[in-house]
C-alpha cells in the first residue's frame, strides 16, 4: 500500500498497482533484460516506486509485507522537503531486514556467530544464500559442519573460482596481485591448500594496504586497514546495516584470519595468517575447507573496496 498526500491534501493511493524497483548490489556483471536470481544478490541498497511521482511537498505512507512480515515506512515531511533518494534507502533497509531476518538474527546470537567463526565460517557474499543457510541450520542444531562443508567445497568448480577471479581483477589493488592469486587459484583446483593459504592469508594484508594507499596516498598497520575496509564496505552500501555485514565482518577478521597464538604452546592453526607467515601452523591444519575460506575471505574484502 502506497500513499501520497499532496500539499492541497488530496492524495493517491495504491493498493497493489505500484510498480516495485530494488536496488541491489549483485555477485556477477549483468546485461539489460538478464533474469535475476536471489543467488545473484549481493545486497539490496534501495526500494523504490520509479513510476509514482512525489513531489518536495508531499507526504507518503508506505506498507508492505515480506513472507508474513510487514514493514511500515511514513514521512509526514513537516519541513516539506521529501527526498525520495532517503525514502529508497529506508525502505531498501526494511526490504532488508525482513527478507534477511533469520539472517540477521544469527549474526546477533553470540553462541551461533561465535560457533560458525571458530570454524572459520561467515556469511560470506559469494556463498550467501542456500549454502550459508544450511551451515546456518547445523551451526544452530549444534552438529557437526563436515558433511556441509563437504557440499559447499564440491561446488567451487573451475567455473565458479574464475568468477571470483573476475571480480578481483576488476578491483586495481587486487590485479597488482595477479600473478600471486592465479597461482593460489591454480593450486585450489589440484586440491592442494598448502600454496592456498600460505598465499591467500599473506596478501591480504597487501591488498588492503594498496586499496588504502589508493585513497589516502600513504600506507597503515592492519588495525587502521580493517577500519578502513568496515568503513569502506559501510560507504558503498550507504548504510552500516548491510548484507556486506561489515562489523562483523571486521570481527572475524581479527578473532579469526588475524588471530594472534602461542608460539611456545603451538596453539597456531593453518586459519590464521600470523600462523602461517611465521610457519608456526600445524601441518595437519591445511585443509581445503580452510583453504576456500581464505579465498572467499579475500573475496569478501573485493566487494568492501
Amino acid at each position: 500500500m502506497l500513499l501520497v498526500v499532496h500539499p492541497d491534501d488530496t492524495g493517491d493511493l495504491w493498493l497493489d498497482t505500484a510498480a516495485v524497483a530494488l536496488q541491489i548490489m549483485t555477485k556477477r556483471d549483468m546485461v539489460a533484460g538478464a533474469v535475476v536470481f536471489e543467488q545473484d544478490i549481493a545486497d539490496v541498497i534501495g526500494m523504490g516506486f520509479p513510476l509514482v511521482p512525489i513531489g518536495q511537498e508531499d507526504r507518503v505512507v508506505c506498507m508492505f509485507r515480506e513472507g508474513w512480515r510487514f514493514g511500515l515506512f511514513f514521512d509526514f515531511n513537516p519541513d516539506a522537503d521529501f527526498s525520495v533518494e532517503e525514502m529508497q534507502r529506508d525502505l531498501g533497509t526494511l526490504h532488508r531486514r525482513l527478507k534477511y531476518r533469520d539472517l540477521y538474527d544469527a549474526i546477533a546470537d553470540q553462541a551461533v556467530f561465535s560457533r560458525l567463526i571458530a570454524a572459520g565460517w561467515f556469511p560470506f557474499v559469494e556463498i550467501l544464500g542456500p549454502e550459508f543457510g544450511e551451515l546456518l541450520k547445523f551451526s544452530e542444531a549444534g552438529f557437526e559442519l563436515d558433511e556441509v562443508e563437504a557440499k559447499i567445497l564440491a561446488k567451487f568448480d573451475s567455473e565458479r573460482i574464475e568468477r571470483m577471479f573476475s571480480r578481483w581483477m576488476a578491483k586495481a589493488h587486487f590485479a597488482g596481485k595477479e600473478r600471486l592469486l592465479r597461482s593460489a587459484l591454480k593450486s585450489f583446483a589440484e586440491g592442494d591448500a598448502v600454496p592456498v593459504l600460505k598465499i591467500a592469508l599473506t596478501e591480504i594484508e597487501g591488498i588492503l594496504g594498496d586499496a588504502y594507499r589508493k585513497v589516502y596516498g600513504k600506507g597503515a598497520r592492519i588495525k587502521k586497514l580493517l577500519e578502513f575496509a568496515v568503513a569502506s564496505a559501510e560507504a558503498k552500501a550507504g548504510h552500516p546495516d548491510t548484507l556486506l555485514f561489515p562489523a562483523a565482518f571486521a570481527h572475524y577478521l581479527r578473532s579469526h584470519t588475524f588471530a594472534d597464538f602461542d608460539p611456545p604452546a603451538r596453539t597456531g592453526n593453518a586459519s590464521s595468517r600470523h600462523a602461517v607467515g611465521h610457519g608456526a601452523a600445524a601441518p595437519e591444519t591445511y585443509t581445503m575447507v580452510r583453504a576456500l575460506q581464505a579465498l572467499l575471505t579475500l573475496d569478501q574484502l573485493a566487494f568492501y573496496t
